[in-house]
Order: structure tokens, then C-alpha cells, then sequence
């Protein structure tokens, strides 16, 4: 029987591995590599890509059939409109996410389904991307399950994928990039940088917080290896990519007067729940799981005091900056998330390493097992498993019903199922309002909310009930304007009642929308008719400005 040219392919490479760490010890792998398979097919469903390659698909699936449990997540709704003014900029996020939606909407239609395919997608290449860093990083197939295992299992990362969001596709951008490092690191070429400036300019394109892993990273190369890497040409063209596909943007908001500096600068000490730094550092285990976090605690350990490592050791400084660059800014705990696969890689090769040295193969299972079992049950915490009623009970349970990032209050369900929650019964509220005014009246009539996501589900929903556009000056809905409306009848939701009685002669509560488990700024919502305006609606719209 001739041999077979795959075969001797993979034991050639796993005799080299040998060969650079040594045969003592290691007869036994000898052996494993040396042995015949029963068949290729055989070989290959037990290789760590299959393994791999199984945890994504699963992950994938997993999220594509959960997505249509509870409803539209309010970003999403935003979003969607936002595609419907394309631009280079959006008050409170960069360009691409509004372009993915359109194109989304465009290729699969408006179901949940649809709108969360791209999401799904992204959880399993995160899977995929943090096995092929294990793989730059020296890593064999343990490691790569390992690592696989805990993304699947990661909180963060389960409610990030649950709906569409740049948060979803921001892991990918900052890790795309540090997996090019990784490999230039390793020896590659440094060609390569070019490849690394076009992901980061697209990932500035999806949140401007890329800037900030570039930063770190820059940073972590010049702690770590000095000038080593900045005498090439090639980092400073790759440079140059970035910042010319992150122009448009740029020329942008300087046209626009940065307000997306505006935004962040209000969120930071309007919105923003308020944590202190020693909160901010121990809540970084509650996002990844704490069975998961001693996998983080030891990729630390690998770039920061394994001589293996060293070579990488730059990637350590750059968690280490991004971290104290959190805390200064005051970021949301989850703006961290991006980070962490490639500390699951360098912890799960580290940890590799540690059980074949000591030959403790029961190790294992024994790490294993217990990170799938947390996992799972913390995975109906993350991602809509159950239904509404019985996740709030889950929730308070686990007594994290009033966890949540901003200084609104929360309900019984996390923040971000309550923000799930409600938005079609609003639009139908107010389309019994619209459908109560005089023809006359109907003809004349707008819908002002009070923030994007009210506006939103408006405008998304509203075309089923025959409802004009809704304005709102919040965040991007702001630039948009009040457009050509005299306000001469108003229904409004969302805006405090003072506020229209400067801005009307005539203020009316006609209904109020109740919807159990939403937010609860988004129940108890009074909607109001109102007319005689005291001045055009243009003219009062720069003191309604809100960016936050």
C-alpha cells in the first residue's frame, strides 16, 4: 500500500516539534505520530481543526436558534435606521455597523433571524481565530480545545453574538491584529504590518476603540522589543493604511465638530454606571467566567515570565496598558472584552505545557469538564435559553437581576434582555394615537421621541400602521433633524413633561405604554398629544440636543 502523502506530512512536523523541545521524555508521542491511522478519515476527525471546527459550528447553531426567542435588541432597531443615512459617521458609533445592517437587511429581510446571522457568524470566527493563535503561540490540539471551550462558554462573548452589534465583530478586529503581530513575532514577514494596517483601519471603521488596542499595542511593542520593529518600513505603511481607511470618519466628525467626542465625554459621567478601579479589575472575571479566569491569569503568566513566551511579551504589556487605559477613561466593564482570546491562547498553551511536563493527562478532563459545566450554567445568563418569565426568576437567583453598565435603573432581567423587550408594543401604542386624530390632524402630525431607541421602533415598526417618521434629537437622530415639520400637532413619548410645556401651549396625555420585563424607563411611558407650538420646532431643536 503506497503511503500516504498527508500522513507523512503530519509526522514529519510532529518529529521537527520534537526535535526543538527535546525526545526526552517524549517516546510516548513518538509512538502517537509513528502509529498507522485506521484511515485518513479517521485521522482527521479526531485532529484538533475538526475538534475546533465542531465547537464553532456548534456555537454557531446555538445562537442562530436562540436569536429569535425574545425580540429586537433596541440597538438593533437603531441600526437599521442608521443604514437608512448612510454616512462616514454616527454620533454615538463609526460607520460599518450601519452599512453591515443594510446589507443584511437587503440580503436576508427584517426577521431576527436574519439580523442575527452576521453575529452567529462572528461567535464561531472567534472560535476559529483564537485556535489559530494557539497554533502561532506553539500550542497542540489540548490547547486549542481548551481555548475553544472557553469561548464557547464566555459570557460576554454569548451575550455580545445574541444580537447585532459592532461589539460582536470588535474581538475579531482587535485579535485579527494581534494574531498578525503574533506571526511577525514568530518570524514572519514584516510585510505583514500592511495586512494588520488595513484590519485596523477597517476595525476603527467598526468601533473607535480599535484606536485604542493600536495605541496599547504600539505601546506594548516599544516596552517590550524597543525600537526593533519601528526600524522597519513596513509598520510605518502599515500605519499609513490605517489612517487612510479611518479618514473618511475622521473628515467627518471634524466637519461635524467631533461629536463623537461629545458623546463619550456625556456617557462617561451621564451614563455610565460609575465603578472603581478594584470593581473594574474583579468584574473582568465575572465577563469570562470565573472558572475561566485562571486560563487568563496564566496567559499573563506566559508573556510575561515564560521564556516561551518572550517573544510575545508585548502582547502581555498590551492588556496591561489597555487595562489602566479603562480604568482612567472610566470605560464600561466590557470594554475590556476584545482582549481576552488571545489570553485564553497563551493561558491554554501555557497550561498545555504544564500538564506534559508533569505527564498529568487526567489534568484534562479535569479542567475541562468543570469549564463546560459553569459554563452552561452560566449560559442562560448571557444569551436568550429561556423564556422571558422563567430568565428573571434565573436572574434573581443568581442575584444578577440588577447587574447592568448605565445608571438607569434595571428590572428583574439583566439590562440587555429588558432592552430586548417592548418595542413593537410601543410603535402600536402610538399608532392607536395617531389612528384617534382627526384627518386633518393626521395630516399635519409628527412623532418626537425622547431617544433613539423609541424613535427607532417607530420607524421600524411604524410602516405596518401607516405612521409618519419619528424625529428625536437624540445621538445621530439629532443631525437628521426636525426636517420640515411646523409642530403644529405633536405626539410625543419619552420627553419629560416639562419640556413640553415650553415647548407647547397645549400638552395632552392621551395613553401610556406598560410592557412587563422592559427596561423600566421604557414602561410607565406616558404619550402625549401636543399643539400650539411656542416657536417652530427648528428653532427649539438646538436646546432639545441630546448626546449621550
Amino acid at each position: 500500500m503506497k503511503d500516504n502523502p498527508w500522513r507523512l506530512t503530519s509526522v514529519s512536523a510532529r518529529l521537527t516539534d520534537l526535535g526543538e523541545t527535546g525526545l526526552a521524555g517524549q517516546g510516548a508521542e513518538i509512538e502517537e505520530a509513528l502509529a498507522p491511522p485506521s484511515s485518513w478519515t479517521a485521522s482527521w476527525v479526531v485532529s484538533e481543526w475538526a475538534l475546533v471546527g465542531s465547537i464553532a459550528t456548534a456555537l454557531f447553531f446555538s445562537h442562530l436558534l436562540s436569536s429569535g426567542r425574545y425580540g429586537y435588541f433596541r440597538d438593533e432597531l437603531y441600526y437599521a435606521i442608521c443604514g437608512q443615512h448612510l454616512s462616514w459617521g454616527y454620533v454615538d458609533h463609526a460607520p460599518l455597523i450601519a452599512l453591515l445592517t443594510r446589507f443584511t437587511r437587503g440580503l436576508f429581510g427584517d426577521s431576527l433571524y436574519s439580523l442575527r446571522f452576521l453575529p452567529a457568524l462572528s461567535a464561531a470566527a472567534k472560535i476559529l481565530l483564537t485556535a489559530w493563535m494557539v497554533r502561532e503561540l506553539g500550542g497542540k490540539r489540548f490547547a486549542q480545545v481548551l481555548a475553544a471551550t472557553v469561548m464557547f462558554f464566555c459570557p460576554v462573548y454569548l451575550t455580545m453574538d445574541s444580537f447585532l452589534s459592532m461589539n460582536s465583530f470588535e474581538p475579531l478586529f482587535w485579535m485579527g491584529t494581534a494574531a498578525i503581530a503574533m506571526r511577525i513575532a514568530a518570524g514572519g514577514s514584516p510585510r505583514l504590518w500592511l495586512f494588520l494596517g488595513a484590519i485596523a483601519g477597517v476595525g476603527i471603521l467598526n468601533k473607535h476603540s480599535m484606536l485604542l488596542f493600536g495605541l496599547a499595542l504600539l505601546l506594548g511593542l516599544l516596552v517590550s522589543s524597543g525600537l526593533r520593529y519601528f526600524r522597519s518600513p513596513w509598520i510605518w505603511l502599515g500605519g499609513l493604511i490605517a489612517f487612510a481607511v479611518f479618514l473618511p470618519n475622521l473628515l467627518w466628525e471634524i466637519q461635524n465638530h467631533y461629536p463623537t467626542i461629545e458623546f463619550l465625554r456625556n456617557a462617561s459621567y451621564t451614563k455610565n454606571a460609575y465603578v472603581p478601579w478594584y470593581n473594574f479589575i474583579g468584574q473582568q472575571a465575572l465577563l469570562v467566567l470565573p472558572l475561566s479566569f485562571p486560563v487568563c491569569l496564566a496567559g499573563l503568566w506566559f508573556f510575561f515570565a515564560a521564556e516561551r513566551g518572550r517573544p510575545f511579551r508585548f502582547l502581555g504589556w498590551t492588556y496591561v496598558l489597555l487595562l489602566l487605559l479603562m480604568i482612567i477613561l472610566r470605560g464600561r466593564i466590557y470594554y475590556l472584552a476584545p482582549v481576552y482570546p488571545m489570553l485564553f491562547a497563551a493561558g491554554a498553551v501555557w497550561l498545555e505545557w504544564k500538564i506534559a511536563e508533569r505527564n498529568w493527562d487526567w489534568a484534562k478532563q479535569a479542567i475541562l469538564v468543570p469549564l463546560a459545566v459553569g459554563g452552561i450554567v452560566a449560559a442562560p445568563l448571557a444569551m436568550p435559553l429561556l423564556p422571558v418569565n422563567a430568565a428573571a426568576d434565573y436572574a434573581s437567583f443568581w442575584n444578577v437581576s440588577k447587574v447592568h453598565v448605565e445608571t438607569t435603573q434595571a428590572g428583574r432581567l439583566p439590562q440587555f434582555f429588558s432592552d430586548m423587550i417592548g418595542w413593537p408594543e410601543q410603535a402600536a401604542v402610538v399608532a392607536s394615537v395617531y389612528r384617534k386624530l382627526s384627518p386633518e390632524d393626521q395630516a399635519r402630525c409628527i412623532i418626537l421621541a425622547g431617544n433613539y431607541g423609541e424613535a427607532s421602533a417607530i420607524n421600524y415598526f411604524g410602516a405596518t400602521y401607516g405612521l409618519p417618521r419619528a424625529i428625536s434629537p437624540h445621538n445621530s437622530y439629532y443631525l437628521w433633524g426636525p426636517r420640515e415639520n411646523s409642530g403644529d400637532v405633536v405626539i410625543t413619548l419619552g420627553i419629560d413633561e416639562e419640556v413640553l410645556h415650553s415647548l407647547f401651549g397645549e400638552v395632552q396625555q392621551v395613553a401610556a405604554i406598560n410592557t412587563v420585563h422592559a427596561m423600566p424607563a421604557e414602561t410607565n411611558l406616558p404619550v402625549y398629544v401636543c399643539r400650539k407650538p411656542r416657536q417652530p420646532l427648528s428653532q427649539a431643536w438646538p436646546r432639545l440636543k441630546s448626546y449621550r
